[in-house]
């Protein structure tokens, strides 16, 4: 497949009903409304493709660029395509799903990450903290630098109810993830949680509910999750 088949199979695919509901979840236009599950049997034919994602990406199609980090090719994204990718994800979707699935899984993760969480573009440093999240759920503890970690729980405390609306929500999100994924992280991230009280984030009218990070982490523990890391964060 290319991108103009690709492109003509979305449009064919698009619902002004799930467009509506994705307006409402901080995606921008251009879009044509594909629900995910339809950009997975899509997925599924392409599996991996490197140069396609970049293609479908470069459209500024927000169903298009969804469905580049599904089939993205991790490993082969340079440090520069990851800077573009992440300079042009101002949806919800782009900023938080897909550029942090596609860096936590090629080689610059955390350096980026890190980058990004300074940045004032909202759009951006939310990558950046969904970026951190991810890694931690993909990569042994062995392999992560647990007292920056530890500092970055810390950061959070501090400055979390100052920092920017959807920056909130996933600075929330990584200490979820730090508290079910870490074990030597459980009891800070459940401490920062408890100092930092509860998060408001504004879900535009929506349903969404904005998880209690401290009591977010005990279930998981209780259930046992957090004790295999994941294979893949792309859903």
């Amino acid at each position: 497949m290319n991108v103009t088949e690709i492109m003509a199979e979305l449009y064919a695919m698009g619902s002004e009903s799930i467009k509506n509901i994705l307006l409402k979840h901080g995606v921008k236009e251009p879009f044509f409304g594909v629900k995910v599950e339809q950009l997975k049997t899509i997925q599924k034919k392409i599996k991996v493709d490197y140069q396609l994602a970049k293609d479908l990406f470069a459209t500024g199609n927000a169903d298009a660029m969804y469905l580049a980090g599904l089939i993205a090719d991790d490993e082969k994204m340079t440090r520069a395509e990851l800077q573009d990718w992440v300079g042009k994800a101002v949806s919800n979707n782009i900023s938080e799903y897909t550029v942090p699935w596609v860096t936590a899984g090629g080689r610059y993760g955390f350096e980026l990450a890190m980058e990004w969480i300074d940045d004032s573009r909202e759009y951006v440093a939310a990558a950046g903290w969904s970026t951190l999240a991810n890694l931690i759920t993909l990569k042994p503890d062995n392999e992560l630098n647990i007292e920056a970690l530890r500092r970055l729980l810390i950061r959070i405390e501090q400055t979390i109810h100052s920092s920017q609306n959807r920056v909130r929500y996933t600075m929330n999100n990584f200490v979820i993830c730090a508290g079910v994924y870490v074990v030597s992280l459980t009891d800070d991230a459940i401490t920062a949680a408890g100092k930092i009280g509860v998060v408001v984030v504004d879900k535009n009218g929506t349903a969404c509910k904005v998880p209690a990070a401290a009591d977010y982490i005990r279930k998981a523990k209780d259930k046992g999750a957090g004790l295999v890391k994941k294979k893949t964060v792309k859903c």
